[in-house]
């Protein structure tokens, strides 16, 4: 007898960056000898105090369950309530809880893309149905407005998936369009992504709104370089949030996770010093490539796009791994002609234009 679940047999795991410490031990790399420009966080490393706020956290104690602290940090500078803030172990684990709390067999849902694969990933697990938009080469990857709305007019969704800024293109959605669309689908709720909304200048949130039906995703493991600890907080209505609070797992975020998240809002000078320069190293980099030969998408965010030879994304990734250069091999994107890097340090960037030297552009 067959106890699984179907959805759990037949939904195959998303495709990440990062480092793969198999494949690693397979090429007889160790991981401390690859530059991972495949990851979409802010190379210069946290604050330092996080690194003392870890160090003093008692390890024999139980974390608080309710993120309280941090909660109430949080809701002060985002000026909304600690009940509308859930805090989780990394947006990954958001979107399962807001998949788990909101969605059900047969749920419609529409997701913009091409984006990250957990999104669809949770809505197949929870058995509902997707439907999707992509952003096209030939316009940039830009967001085609009108089209998204027509699809939209076209179907009752139960939620809409969006990530802005985008992954894995960069490109930004207007706020305005999202805000018409919560507005003229109040029973569609908009899961609005905003991992990466540090990484691009004067950017805001579509949290001010205040809409019933908009719930923001939100990472403190990219821009803030916690990405090792996982850590991240969903931010809306107090019933939405109450709904993911109530199927979240116990003790879901550990003691240094929530430790780091507060010391990292005492250092908001750290943050906005080292994202200025990774401005700066992503057009160092943008150019040695454009040098070289590489004809780089346009994005918004710090990470882009970059055409390799025709359908060889995986052979020009796996060609620089023994390098000790990892880039994402955007094929699990439906992008099997793209990569996608992210800037790192002036002498980590100049040792990838070094490594690309030796490898043909389109």
């Amino acid at each position: 007898m067959d106890f699984l679940r179907f959805e759990q047999t037949h939904t195959p795991p998303a495709t990440h960056g990062a480092l793969d410490f198999a494949e690693l031990e397979r090429l007889g790399l160790s991981a401390e000898s690859v530059l991972d420009f495949s990851v979409n966080s802010n190379p210069f490393g946290p604050s330092p105090a996080v690194r003392a706020a870890v160090a003093a956290t008692p390890l024999d104690r139980y974390p608080d369950r309710e993120s309280l602290s941090l909660r109430r940090a949080l809701a002060e500078r985002l000026k909304i309530l600690p009940q509308q803030i859930v805090i989780g172990n990394g947006t990954a684990e958001l979107i399962w809880l807001t998949a788990f709390a909101s969605l059900k067999a047969g749920d419609e849902v529409l997701i913009l893309g091409p984006t990250f694969g957990e999104y669809q990933r949770a809505v197949d697990l929870m058995a509902a149905t997707s439907q999707h938009w992509n952003a096209l080469p030939a316009a940039g990857f830009a967001f085609d407005v009108p089209e998204i709305t027509r699809i939209l007019d076209s179907v009752q969704f139960r939620a809409v998936f969006l990530c802005n800024p985008n992954n894995p293109t960069g490109q930004v959605l207007p706020n305005a369009a999202i805000y018409a669309w919560a507005e003229a689908h109040p029973q569609t709720l908009f899961i609005v992504d905003e991992a990466y909304l540090a990484f691009v200048p004067g950017m805001e949130s579509v949290l001010s709104t205040g809409r019933a039906n908009l719930l923001v995703l939100r990472s403190m493991t990219k821009d803030y370089a916690l990405a090792g600890l996982r850590l991240g907080y969903a931010a809306g209505d107090e019933r939405l949030i109450q709904a993911l609070t109530s199927v979240r797992p116990a003790w879901n975020v550990n003691a240094l996770a929530q430790a780091a998240g507060m010391a990292t809002l005492t250092d908001e000078a750290h943050q906005q010093a080292t994202l200025a320069q990774l401005q700066q190293e992503k057009h160092f980099l943008l150019n040695g490539l454009r040098d070289l030969g590489f004809t780089p998408v346009t994005s918004q965010a710090q990470f882009f796009l970059v055409p390799v030879p025709a359908g060889n994304a995986t052979v020009f990734r796996q060609s620089l791994l023994p390098q000790g250069i990892l880039v994402r091999d955007c094929a699990s994107f439906g992008l099997p002609n793209h990569i996608r890097i992210s800037p790192r340090t002036r002498d980590e960037n100049l040792r990838l234009l070094e490594a690309l030297k030796h490898v043909r552009p389109v």
